[in-house]
């Protein structure tokens, strides 16, 4: 691995494992839905204040960014790039790791059913237009202006790579470590 960002392929991530410190970026709920093996959990809103500990981390061993489909990882291998720490990104995460047929590993106890991340912002942005359509066709036209809202932060977040409505759903208790 470089010092630079990089993104290995299943294929080249999975026998160098035990060589790598693997992070996953996803919310404490879908890291305990599935995650490789030995990893710990680190959800990309943390990990800003996680830097000294990451790091010490990557003086070790090379990180391994992991999130469900490898777009977080790579968020976070660039936030991690710009403060100088090298990383590189599971290129498919961990959909991409289980397709491959590698097993994952589960919290204790049985493995948790829960949504991707991607899939809880598609949910609710989703539900949003139609409720802002529905209340603008039946309360009052002035509705239809959460339709337009949801549609620019939408935009917003394909042209920045970034997504607020992810932020606040990570933070909601379901997406939150289980005790």
């Amino acid at each position: 691995m470089s010092d630079s960002a990089a993104t290995l392929r299943v294929d080249q991530a999975q026998p160098r494992l035990d060589e790598l410190t693997v992070v996953d970026v996803r919310t404490p709920a879908e890291f305990a839905s599935g995650h490789l093996p030995d990893a710990v959990n680190i959800p990309l809103d943390r990990i800003g204040r996680a830097l000294p500990e990451l790091r010490e981390a990557a003086g070790r061993k090379p990180l391994l960014l992991v999130c469900s489909s490898g777009t977080r990882s790579d968020n976070a291998t660039a936030t991690l790039a710009s403060h100088g720490i090298p990383a590189s990104s599971l290129s498919g995460g961990t959909t991409a790791w289980a397709a491959e047929g590698h097993g994952l590993q589960y919290a204790a106890g049985r493995p948790r059913a829960v949504w991707a991340m991607e899939r809880q912002v598609r949910f609710t942005a989703g539900a949003l237009v139609l409720l802002g359509l529905a209340l603008g066709l039946f309360v009052h036209p002035a509705f239809r202006l959460l339709s337009a809202g949801i549609a620019a932060g939408l935009v917003f977040s394909a042209l920045t790579n970034t997504c607020g409505m992810a932020v606040v759903l990570g933070r909601l208790p379901f997406n939150r470590r289980v005790k």
